[in-house]
């Protein structure tokens, strides 16, 4: 069992950056690919980026790609994602998630409760 908390969400400018956080509970957070997904109003939810176990390799999402950077601290049972040039069209509810399979299955097991990101013009 996983339990993921997010954090860092926020009111931002466009064009700004935010870095937001996802702490894992559990002693076997190396174990898992750990993603990370937004849901915007009104859309379904979407891939953002992934990393898988260790250091990686990481995946992105072609609207973000370029401009954000997933990362994790296995000693922190943490993972990360960095946020630069930021567009209102990012404005989100943000969700880590957590799986032993791989980056790209149907469904993650594990998920946070969400941060909301909101990016104005």
């Amino acid at each position: 069992q996983v339990q993921l908390v997010e954090s860092g969400g926020g009111l931002v400018q466009a064009g700004g950056s935010l870095r937001l956080s996802c702490a894992a509970s559990g002693r076997t957070f190396s174990s898992y690919v750990m993603g990370w997904f937004r849901q915007a109003p009104g859309k379904e939810r979407e891939f953002v980026a992934a990393i898988n176990r260790g250091a990686g390799p990481r995946y992105y999402s072609d609207s973000v790609k370029g401009r954000f950077t997933v990362s994790r601290d296995n000693a922190k049972n943490t993972v990360y994602l960095q946020m630069n040039s930021l567009k209102p069209e990012d404005t989100a509810v943000y969700y880590c998630a957590a799986d032993l399979r791989g980056p790209f299955v149907d469904e993650y097991d594990y998920w946070g409760q969400g941060t909301q990101v909101t990016v104005s013009s």
